[in-house]
């Protein structure tokens, strides 16, 4: 019999995923110990894989041993998970709680990556450093969205899988409002209004913006409004509606305005940069649903540089 503790991290996850982390067995051996009622929580036995589980629960494995991951091993090997203080990238941090991060992520940085130094990593590697990262945990510390690797911006991370659940479904749901800097190319006409419309892969990471629907086309809305004028050119705020694949850049390249220094999208050579001009400088927790443990966050605006609690509307 193995016992295993459900840790901070780990709170709200499913017992079946759970099990599918700590066995190494085939899906229908894990499905079998659950009809079977090989598992307790809390000294009672169960069959149902769907039950979420707590932070705390204690949790009875009565699986063979060459089933079960070796948590001390995988997960808890203290040489192996060893952090080299002075090798320590920290994110810079915007706002940060014991259930979310929100990070500015600099241009030319991935957000996510398994082979090359990510945001996600480097977050993980700062929340071990401060040993809020329990390395017994199956649930790692994520981010809870993307942006691509030359925007620069708010990325928010979730420090537990409850908080990560409750925020992807803010975001799917427009709970979460996202804005953007950017800085295009000319003087849009009007200087403030919608552009929507469908938009598609044509090439490997290009996507293109079109006013009508295909087979293969996505629908995508965002808002735009001028802050001011830069020698023919504008500073323009963007506000996503959906999250499309390189919405901005092909949204504005379509109505005749690339981003500057975005050539992929059409914008001139001499723009400077050598990618697009574009920053995700700011997030509003919008929610109007209940938001569970993380309703203390309702109308929190979040900027690059700063960040107000309080139920704001904007």
């Amino acid at each position: 019999m193995r016992e295993v503790k459900i840790t901070k991290s780990d709170n709200g996850i499913r017992l079946d995923k759970f099990l599918f982390k700590i066995m190494t067995a085939p899906q229908g051996e894990v499905y079998r110990s659950l009809r079977k009622k090989k598992i307790k929580i809390n000294g009672r036995r169960t069959n149902d894989g769907t039950v979420r589980l707590n932070e705390n629960d204690i949790i009875e494995l009565y699986i063979n041993d060459e089933f079960l991951v070796s948590l001390e091993q995988a997960s808890i090997d203290t040489e192996k998970n060893k952090v080299n203080n002075s090798a320590i990238v920290k994110p810079n941090i915007v706002f940060e709680d014991d259930n979310i991060i929100v990070m500015n992520k600099p241009s030319g940085m991935l957000s996510q990556s398994e082979h090359d130094k990510s945001l996600e990593g480097i977050m993980r590697e700062y929340l071990k450093n401060k040993r809020e990262y329990d390395f017994a945990s199956v649930y790692k510390p994520s981010l809870c969205h993307r942006i691509d690797r030359n925007t620069s911006g708010l990325v928010i991370g979730a420090k537990k899988l409850t908080a990560h659940r409750i925020i992807t479904e803010k975001i799917k749901n427009k709970e979460i409002r996202k804005f953007y800097l950017c800085r295009i190319q000319g003087v849009p006409n009007p200087q403030a209004g919608e552009i929507k419309g469908y938009i598609e892969k044509v090439e490997k990471n290009k996507m293109q913006f079109s006013g009508t629907k295909t087979d293969d086309s996505k629908y995508c809305e965002l808002r735009y409004r001028t802050i001011c004028n830069e020698n023919g050119n504008t500073l323009a705020e963007a506000e996503l509606m959906s999250g499309r694949t390189h919405q901005i850049r092909a949204s504005f390249a379509y109505i005749g305005h690339p981003l500057i220094g975005d050539v992929k999208y059409g914008a001139s050579k001499d723009g400077g940069r050598g990618f697009q001009s574009l920053e995700a400088y700011k997030l509003i927790f919008a929610f109007s649903s209940y938001a569970g443990e993380l309703e203390y966050l309702k109308g929190k605006i979040i900027e690059v540089g700063k960040s107000r609690g309080g139920h704001h509307d904007e």
